[in-house]
């Protein structure tokens, strides 16, 4: 009798706990999803200044038509998305419109999450509301006029914004298509990658054929083999993203932070994913470089700079000593149509990523105290075209531009 009263009692309280604690590990694994598409995402990149608490908001952005400053994203009910709906998330998410239906920039890209699935969105919402609230207010449009008008968004969307989730190709593999959701969306990958229009809209065409950002170049991730990554393989590519070191290229500037606060964090799958989706882009540039001959004055005064400034660590045949000093020779970072990135390092240094695969992150110092623009530019000239690289001369100009984006 006893034993049955206690069984009796057990189950009875079985019953009234085991619907609360499903309902429990259910929103618990929500908001484990919902954190993790906040990496990929990499939400803290723009959301997070330096410095700053967690997604309570970031740095302003340079952008063409002026400053941006990503808002505050924590669940605070004066200066975040406490006083939000799950709705109006999900529709900012869809169509670039938030709040009280307040327009948001494109800049915040929502032309990518667009194409995020209604469970995505849903398990992000779900952590944001589980972070630290931050009072923190911030002004996001530092716009000039016209462009701090918003109602001119209206206008931007329908020529440029497409609503809608991502429709899975049934003619490629399940990689494939997670591949191709993540970088078309969450990832956001053509944000930096593809250049843009008058307008700041992705060129029509030029799909991750590599961009501008904030003085420095976001490289083709396309097929090529002189530009892009055709000559990587798909192991190549997920280390890269893994630790921040390639075969012959180590990550800087926004990449590197990129790849800190987001792809490193990812799932290896994923990463697989994203290389071969990456892989399977087409090389079908049209543009071909031939190298500048030896004896162009550039070239000479070039080649004396670099022996004197930067053979130690990259080699005197530009096949440097990976993976702390990056190979210049078949770089494709070097051989971008724009010299951004490689004038950046030289003005201003680098710091790698610094990740758990690989803890020791490799820098670069400047070299701006020693170097003129115009050895700047020759020495980027040589380097750009020695060693089998081809690219366009640097100019002073391309230098004074570099300094002035700083």
């Amino acid at each position: 009798m006893r034993h049955s009263l206690a069984l009796l009692v057990t189950t009875a309280m079985c019953a009234v706990l085991s619907p609360w604690s499903a309902s429990a590990a259910d929103q618990a694994d929500q908001i484990s999803r919902g954190q993790y598409q906040a990496i990929l995402g990499d939400c803290a990149a723009c959301h997070t200044k330096p410095g700053g608490q967690p997604l309570a908001g970031g740095a302003p952005l340079e952008t063409p038509f002026g400053p941006l400053v990503p808002p505050n994203i924590t669940p605070d009910l004066e200066t975040g998305i406490g006083s939000w709906t799950a709705e109006e998330f999900k529709t900012m998410m869809r169509t670039g419109i938030g709040h009280g239906g307040k327009r948001l920039y494109p800049a915040m890209p929502y032309p990518a999450y667009t194409k995020m699935s209604d469970r995505d969105v849903s398990d992000l919402w779900q952590y944001l509301t589980t972070v630290q609230p931050v009072k923190n207010e911030v002004e996001a449009n530092q716009l000039p006029f016209p462009f701090n008008i918003r109602f001119s968004l209206f206008g931007w969307n329908l020529l440029n914004f497409t609503e809608g989730t991502y429709q899975a190709d049934p003619s490629r593999s399940d990689e494939w298509n997670r591949g191709a959701y993540l970088v078309t969306g969450a990832g956001h990958c053509s944000t930096c990658h593809t250049p843009k229009s008058i307008m700041g809209a992705d060129q029509e065409g030029q799909f991750l054929k590599g961009s501008s950002l904030q003085g420095w170049y976001a490289p083709d991730i396309t097929g090529g083999n002189h530009t892009g990554i055709g000559s990587w393989t798909s192991d190549d590519i997920v280390t890269y993203l893994k630790t921040g070191v390639g075969t012959k290229t180590i990550a800087s500037g926004p990449m590197a932070e990129a790849i800190e606060n987001s792809t490193s964090r990812m799932e290896d799958a994923d990463l697989a994913a994203i290389a071969t989706y990456l892989k399977s882009l087409p090389d079908d540039s049209k543009a071909t470089s031939t190298a500048l001959p030896a004896n162009d004055p550039r070239m000479i005064a070039g080649q004396a700079i670099y022996r004197d400034n930067c053979s130690a660590c990259h080699s005197a045949d530009g096949k440097g000593a990976m993976p702390l000093f990056p190979a210049l020779s078949g770089n494709q970072i070097v051989q971008q149509g724009s010299p951004e990135t490689p004038a950046h390092l030289v003005l201003f240094g680098s710091q790698g990523a610094q990740t758990d695969a690989r803890p020791t992150n490799p820098s670069m110092p400047s070299l701006a105290w020693r170097l003129s623009d115009k050895q700047v530019a020759d020495v980027l000239t040589y380097v750009r075209n020695s060693w089998g690289n081809a690219a366009p001369a640097v100019t002073e100009s391309d230098i004074k531009k570099t300094m002035e984006s700083r």
